[in-house]
């Protein structure tokens, strides 16, 4: 008797924020008139904040650590966040073109409603994430680790998995659109509920991912290809040169 193997679903976090959040930049800096939004800092610490509607167009929060904040309606296009730690926070409605945040970590982390272009998170760790609603288009994460994380009807397109090692990664109701998973490891990984799926590349790395019979279907020629397989209806004559 064949036993059925259990997918071991994700472990979502369970962000709860402080009653109450100071404002970053509320302070006598602003009532000044001296401070300015951007002015984050490298390996700067920032606990119990919330950045609302702030453009941080170019900041420098390199190595930062960010625990128990909220970012609402802020812009991080170009800003460089490598090695920063993001820890029980949330990000809303956050808008990012080539955001730097290779080397990061998010653990207990929410994205809702993002939009993200070309943001660098190679190398990154991603532990209890959820990504709900919003688009990313080319999404590196290449050599990331994902563990715990959760995609929700989100649009994900040409991201790179490319040696990146997903644990307990669902993907529910997203477009995943022409991703690469070359040299990926993945281990109960849940691509059934994805609205939409193409590989660009590493159709042969789903080895520990679980698909529904229909992407099975879709996903029929490029595994074909994979093998070396032909496919041709039984009626086609194959042309001689």
């Amino acid at each position: 008797m064949t036993r059925r193997k259990t997918i071991k679903a994700p472990r979502r976090p369970a962000v709860r924020l402080p009653a109450s959040l100071a404002r970053y930049g509320a302070g006598e800096e602003a009532a000044a008139g001296t401070y300015r939004a951007a002015d984050l800092e490298p390996d700067g610490d920032y606990d119990a904040l919330e950045f609302a509607g702030l453009d941080l167009t170019g900041a420098d929060g390199a190595g930062a650590r960010f625990m128990d904040c909220a970012l609402r309606r802020c812009v991080l296009d170009a800003a460089r966040l490598p090695a920063a730690r993001l820890i029980d926070s949330v990000l809303e409605e956050v808008r990012g073109a080539g955001t730097d945040l290779a080397g990061a970590t998010l653990r207990d982390v929410e994205l809702t409603d993002t939009r993200l272009g070309g943001v660098q998170l190679h190398g990154a760790t991603l532990e209890r994430v959820v990504v709900r609603g919003g688009k990313a288009d080319f999404l590196n994460l290449r050599g990331a680790r994902l563990t715990d994380v959760v995609f929700e009807d989100c649009v994900l397109t040409e991201p790179d998995f490319g040696d990146a090692r997903l644990e307990r990664v669902a993907f529910e109701g997203c477009a995943i659109q022409r991703a690469d998973l070359s040299g990926a490891h993945l281990k109960d990984v849940d691509l059934r509920r994805a609205s939409q799926l193409t590989l660009d590349r590493g159709v042969d790395r789903l080895a520990g991912a679980t698909i529904s019979p229909d992407q099975l279907l879709a996903l029929a020629p490029a595994f074909a290809a994979q093998v070396g397989v032909e496919v041709r209806a039984a009626g086609d004559v194959q042309k001689r040169h």
